[in-house]
């Protein structure tokens, strides 16, 4: 079972051959990348001011989408699962098959974080990597399940989808170091977090603490650590292959985490501010005895990470 298993994730000749090209990768060129990007934006927008004509004046109600919201999130927990596990599988082969090239300057993890100068966008961890990229297409429908269920439109959730999407095709076109290890990440927390929705979304019980968010939390802090040691390896043992998009990739992200860092103030301590406050004033008009309300489980979706 598990040989099998092993075969169509790391060992099947159109994972073993992969090759990233203009001409015959899917949605591999620039025109592709701008241009969906581009469409993205103008459709959530569109769809956005649209409903918000529609009930101008009156309280925007969420329009009815059955079992989709549930279907997304199981797709996206299976889809994340399967590119966790083929870029762990992968990345196994890889060390064993090409270590004899660079263990003499560098470790197993090294070579996680840090590409051997003049690596090329082929072989097992690429293909999985040109399926993460391709995935984060499917992540944007969410956005338009938010806007249909009546929540507004955020700025952040627009520009960390873009952002994320760019910097996985960024990953593929330079062959940049650090994208084993992000996408291992990233695709864990998603399992988890779409798993976690898939199971709220069918009435099952939610968790008693921030589970999202709790989520984005470790996958910025983990990204965080991980660039510091590429950063730490290129100075420190001769280089790192597609150190310029590696820079230009550092700056994105870190525009994510100020952004988040940003929303967690605004959309949760002062919330929690507001409801202490209110918590108190319950009590005195009762006689003192406060009246807590329960805690809302998807308090954390108002930060649009994942």
């Amino acid at each position: 079972m598990m040989q099998t298993v092993k075969f169509y994730l790391a060992e099947h000749p159109s994972i073993v051959k992969f090759r990233w090209s203009h001409s015959q990768s899917w949605g591999s060129t620039w025109s592709f990348l701008v241009t969906s990007i581009a469409s993205y934006l103008a459709v959530a927008t569109f769809l956005h001011l649209l409903l918000a004509l529609i009930s101008r004046g009156r309280r925007r109600r969420p329009i009815p989408l059955g079992p989709i919201p549930a279907i997304h999130s199981l797709t996206m927990a299976l889809i994340s699962a399967t590119i966790f596990a083929g870029i762990l599988l992968s990345a196994a082969s890889e060390i064993r098959e090409t270590r004899w090239f660079w263990r003499r300057t560098k470790t197993p993890f090294q070579w996680l974080l840090c590409f051997p100068i003049g690596t090329r966008p082929s072989g097992r961890v690429f293909f999985w990597s040109y399926m993460y990229y391709l995935s984060r297409f499917v992540h944007m429908l969410r956005t338009f399940v938010s806007i249909l269920s009546a929540r507004r439109l955020v700025f952040f959730q627009l520009f960390n989808h873009i952002i994320l999407t760019v910097v996985s095709f960024l990953w593929l076109e330079f062959s940049q170091s650090f994208q084993v290890l992000g996408i291992m990440l990233a695709t864990m927390v998603y399992s988890a977090v779409y798993g976690y929705r898939f199971w709220t979304a069918i009435g099952l019980p939610g968790a008693c603490f921030p589970f999202v968010l709790n989520c984005q939390i470790a996958l910025l802090g983990g990204n965080l650590v991980c660039h510091v040691g590429v950063l730490l390896l290129h100075f420190m043992k001769g280089g790192c292959n597609g150190i310029g998009a590696w820079v230009f990739n550092s700056v994105l992200n870190g525009a994510v985490m100020l952004l988040f860092l940003n929303f967690y103030v605004r959309m949760h301590i002062m919330k929690r501010k507001s409801k202490v406050k209110e918590e108190v004033v319950v009590g005195r008009n009762n006689g003192g005895q406060n009246q807590i309300a329960g805690r809302d489980d998807e308090g954390d979706e108002d930060i649009k990470l994942i």
